[in-house]
């Protein structure tokens, strides 16, 4: 009889600066898969965690941003290798602190939102992603 995956809630923030450029954050070797490459800030919710509380937590652990979410970006569906990820996406911005990161990530950079597909971004949130940066350029 084969094994079911359970499904898990993941999030991701968006967040973006005055000028509409997103926060973009480099994945450490501390991390277990796709080291190098880039991605919004977010992580699995808790069990029981309320999307919006998963998501300040996991913008603040990350990041030591304190984020408002000001929208929606959008959601996918993934395979990891235990679980089946539901992806929730919001847009954000940040409403205190300074960027610091968590030892899951190496690097940041604030990019134009017209600028992502040149970057190496992760594969399973890539497509996302470069939806919602056209997405903003023809509502602009």
């Amino acid at each position: 009889m084969p094994m079911h995956k359970p499904y898990r809630l993941a999030v991701k923030a968006a967040i973006l600066d005055a000028e509409g450029r997103c926060l973009l954050i480099r994945r450490s070797t501390h991390c277990r898969h796709y080291v190098g490459q880039w991605e919004w800030p977010g992580g699995k919710a808790d069990k029981g965690e309320e999307f919006t509380e998963a998501l300040a937590r996991e913008a603040r652990e990350e990041t030591s941003l304190e984020i408002e979410i000001t929208g929606l970006v959008g959601a996918a569906h993934f395979e990891m290798p235990a679980v089946h990820v539901i992806l929730l996406c919001m847009e954000a911005r940040s409403v205190g602190g300074e960027v610091a990161l968590s030892e899951e990530h190496d690097q940041f950079a604030w990019a134009p939102l017209s600028d992502l597909a040149s970057w190496d971004l992760t594969e399973q949130v890539r497509p996302l992603m470069l939806d919602y940066a056209r997405s903003r350029r023809t509502t602009r």
